[in-house]
């Protein structure tokens, strides 16, 4: 599928893109890809944080943290 997309930029901003390769449709392309899977991640680690945010219970302290983090360290480790 094919997408014709028009800017409206200022000149100096239109000629540093062009030096840099950036309005070449593959470079495009990819910024896009990128910016889609930042969008994907962005919604899934919001998705993450609510659920977080709305578990039952006390916030776990640093130390509790620094525990689990160790444990599991030592566990990859071993593994």
């Amino acid at each position: 599928m094919s997408v014709t997309i028009q800017f409206d930029l200022p000149e100096e901003i239109i000629r540093e893109a062009q030096r840099l390769g950036l309005l070449e449709s593959k470079r495009m392309t990819a910024m896009l890809a990128e910016e889609v899977r930042r969008g994907h991640a962005r919604q899934e680690l919001k998705k993450a944080l609510d659920q977080v945010r709305s578990a039952p219970g006390e916030p776990m302290t640093m130390e509790e943290i620094n525990t689990e983090v160790g444990a599991t360290r030592k566990e990859r480790r071993g593994a």
